[in-house]
């Protein structure tokens, strides 16, 4: 299957913006749509009130490509998180699969995420996408609920659905923590995590957007569950040094004993935060590789060479 029109939702975001410029540079006709269309957006995005509104425009296209959705929220300050996160993430993605699917279109693309496996994994033992799904919170939840909710609607019709699991993403003009991490390292802020003896995958947004580029054509993607990262796990010392290096910048690390982090870490409300830091979560993309013939065209070092280039720029 050779794809040529294809229609992005969330567009206007981190990875939307980055995949509707390579789509557009490898020659598709991409359609962006996004519910909130930011000024360096408006120019290639197409604001929508509601994903349920996109109907009309998915006629004409091959793939559908969902991007959008409610993302993990540290502080969620509504009554009942796991019902809003299945209204946008679970009811709408349905909806507008479904939508697609009576549209013609051949292959839906869904971006889930690794929550959907769990929240950390034993050192040496990386998820992998034959996993027994086990989420610890809303949002992963409403993940794996989207993604059953595609699996039978692809067994009811002849549109395929692809389902791409990706771990923390990092590139220009990355957000939230890891926008945090660079600028810590830049101001020389000391950091006690120097004895931290963990493994984390992560996947540079180049890496993400070319697995993405290839799912839309590639006849061995249909109906299957893909793990990705840059290939490689790192511990957070070993990533802030490499973000320091980048950065041209000194890495102020100092070792104090992991027990003593957690305990502080729970005495001031930051025990989840210091848990993601500290923890193990490694990703196995073996399946993906052999399954599609590829590889992450950019190493994890480069990856963070250009997410501080983007981060410098005024």
């Amino acid at each position: 299957m050779q794809a040529t029109s294809v229609l992005v939702t969330g567009a206007s975001g981190f990875l939307g913006k980055a995949l509707c410029q390579r789509l557009s540079a490898d020659g598709y006709q991409v359609t962006a749509l996004a519910r909130n269309v930011t000024e360096d957006s408006s120019a290639y995005c197409m604001q929508v009130p509601t994903y349920e509104d996109a109907g009309p425009l998915l006629v004409g296209h091959s793939c559908v490509i969902h991007l959008a959705a409610r993302v993990h929220v540290m502080k969620d300050a509504v009554v009942d998180p796991l019902a809003e996160f299945r209204k946008a993430n679970v009811e709408l993605t349905v909806n507008l699969a479904r939508k697609a699917a009576s549209a013609g279109i051949r292959r839906f693309i869904f971006i889930s995420s690794v929550k959907v496996n769990g929240e950390a994994t034993s050192l040496g033992y990386p998820f992998n996408s034959s996993n027994i799904p086990a989420p610890q919170d809303p949002y992963g939840f409403s993940k794996m609920e989207a993604e059953q909710a595609l699996r039978d609607l692809a067994a009811q019709t002849c549109m395929e659905v692809v389902i791409i699991r990706p771990p923390l993403v990092y590139g220009p003009e990355v957000r939230a923590n890891f926008d945090a991490l660079m600028r810590v390292i830049a101001q020389g802020i000391p950091l006690p995590l120097g004895a931290i003896e963990n493994k984390r995958s992560l996947v540079a947004l180049d890496n993400l957007v070319d697995l993405i580029a290839i799912c839309i054509y590639h006849p061995n993607a249909a109906n299957q569950t893909f793990m990705v990262s840059d290939g490689e796990s790192m511990s957070t010392p070993e990533l802030i040094r490499r973000l320091a290096s980048a950065m041209n910048r000194p890495a102020r690390l100092f070792s104090v004993p992991l027990w003593f982090l957690l305990v502080s870490a729970k005495l001031t409300g930051k025990l989840s935060a210091l848990q993601r830091l500290c923890g193990n979560l490694q990703v196995d993309i073996a399946f993906t590789q052999s399954k599609l013939g590829w590889k992450p065209p950019i190493s994890a070092d480069e990856g963070l060479r250009r997410a501080v280039a983007q981060w410098r720029k005024p």
